[in-house]
């Protein structure tokens, strides 16, 4: 018990310790992929505009700063006290809440590899809650003294890139162990789970990510995820927030938008690339989607107040 209340005490601390070290590693820039596989820095100086985007499997730790993500009508905000974990690929609305030149935001986040959570899974130690019924596959935990040792470990492994083959292996075990040892981790073992409802729908969710350009029936969806319709329609929903077919329209509309911005490709052609048949419905659900039409919506990203680049896209 004394030892339990030794490292709760040691949770500030480590926060603290955790932001220097993203500090120190990520300098002046805005988002940094390291020499860890999967492991990317953050940081920004000012609060940023709202934002579409697509978060995959990961966790995200807010070291400094606090952070506010949407997904459908579910609001969570985040902070140095709370890691937000995202157990799918998701459309999101994501912006930071607080950040300054002085006290920038600082982040860390770590992609989640499945085959990774299923061998954890396998070991009989490992006793994970069941999820709450309905939940969405992004969840909050805290960030407690172990959890937070083990990302500035994982940090560390940066000023010695020759130990990083071995042991960031080692420790990204470790904090998927964590994250599992906790409630928030419920559904993400439940996605990982062959057979279970959620790794069914999490089969489903993963075919629209990868054709979602591609014609959608609910029924041929329904069918290779080896779910009744409605059956699919509900767990869809819990986990995502919006029907397979809201899905895929936000896919279609993100791709198109980073295809505009990026390739400099005109609305019409990223219409029909990303699976429109109608340019007027594209502009109509674009304009409804993102606030503004294609071309003037591309005026403002480019400006120099606008969004950076790398918040348009995948996180």
């Amino acid at each position: 018990m004394l030892l339990q209340m030794k490292l709760a005490n040691r949770a500030p601390e480590l926060r603290i310790e955790l932001a220097r070290k993203i500090a120190f590693f990520i300098g002046s820039e805005a988002n940094l992929a390291t020499e860890i596989p999967g492991l990317t820095l953050h940081r920004r100086t000012s609060p940023t505009a709202p934002c579409s985007m697509t978060y995959e499997p990961s966790l995200t730790v807010m070291a400094q700063g606090r952070k506010r993500v949407q997904l459908g009508k579910t609001v969570f905000i985040y902070d140095p006290t709370r890691f937000l974990l995202t157990s799918l690929d998701l459309p999101v609305v994501s912006h930071i809440l607080e950040a300054s030149e002085q006290v920038p935001s600082l982040a860390m986040s770590l992609k989640l590899e499945m085959s990774v959570v299923r061998e954890l899974l396998a070991k009989e130690e490992i006793h994970v809650a069941a999820p709450p019924p309905d939940n969405p596959a992004i969840s909050m935990g805290e960030t407690t003294a172990e959890f937070l040792d083990a990302c500035c470990r994982l940090l560390d492994l940066l000023n010695t890139p020759r130990d990083i083959p071995f042991l960031s292996g080692l420790i990204q075990r470790e904090i998927v162990y964590r994250i599992l040892s906790g409630r928030e981790g419920a559904r993400l073992r439940a996605i990982a789970t062959h057979g279970d409802q959620s790794h069914r729908t999490a089969k489903a969710i993963a075919w629209i990510r990868t054709n979602y350009a591609k014609p959608l029936r609910v029924e041929d969806l329904a069918k290779m995820a080896g779910m009744g319709v409605s059956t699919l329609h509900h767990h869809f929903q819990s986990l995502t927030a919006m029907s397979p077919i809201q899905y895929q329209k936000q896919l279609r509309l993100q791709a198109a938008r980073g295809r505009m911005l990026v390739d400099g490709i005109d609305a019409a052609s990223a219409a029909f690339e990303v699976g429109y048949e109608s340019a007027s419905q594209f502009n109509r659900e674009y304009r409804r989607f993102f606030g503004q039409p294609p071309m003037r919506d591309m005026r403002t990203l480019r400006s120099p107040s606008g969004p950076t680049l790398e918040s348009v896209g995948r996180h």
